[in-house]
């Protein structure tokens, strides 16, 4: 596995060594003695989602106690996986982060405590399945709307062909969300 920084602190994209031949191709998706740093991560959490074109999820993230580090990854089709900091006091705090990840790249993303995190779906329909390192607490769920005018996130959907749920939709602005992550 290839592990790579970003100019983010915590946050790495990982890529896994492919075998392709004839039959196909087979690669190891995790492996905790291969992730350097990350090792230390307890996933206790797997969860999955199937979206169609345009949907944008997010963005979401749990308070203190309850924060999760998360591993992303595409099973089927293409995103673009966006996070915001929300780290007080991090030198990239209230600035995104934007990749691809798909079934043909296979990169995979890590996302430590802190950040908020949504996906907008490229391709007809997607399979994300994301690793979680503690279990979902609804009493702590947050989130930030995915169009705060302040965030200038590009989500690659035309604004008519966003499929966003009403949840979603009502989420405050970065400004005003609640926050409770130290850096």
């Amino acid at each position: 596995m290839e592990i790579t920084t970003t100019d983010f602190p915590g946050l790495f994209i990982i890529q896994p060594k492919i075998f392709e031949d004839s039959r196909g191709y087979f690669f190891e998706s995790y492996n905790k003695s291969k992730m350097g740093d990350l090792s230390d991560i307890n996933f206790v959490q797997d969860n999955q989602a199937k979206s169609t074109y345009g949907t944008i999820r997010g963005l979401h993230y749990q308070l203190e106690p309850y924060a999760q580090s998360k591993l992303i990854r595409v099973i089927e089709g293409k995103i673009l996986d966006v996070v915001i900091d929300i780290r007080e006091k991090s030198p990239t705090f209230g600035k995104h982060f934007a990749i691809e990840l798909s079934d043909e790249n296979k990169k995979q993303f890590f996302i430590p405590k802190g950040f908020a995190h949504g996906y907008s779906v490229l391709s007809p329909s997607a399979i994300v399945l994301y690793k979680t390192d503690q279990f979902y607490n609804p009493e702590s769920e947050r989130g930030i709307n995915y169009n705060d005018p302040l965030l200038t996130i590009d989500w690659k959907i035309n604004p008519e062909d966003a499929i966003v749920s009403s949840k979603d939709k009502v989420l405050p602005s970065l400004q005003e969300s609640e926050k409770n992550f130290k850096f």
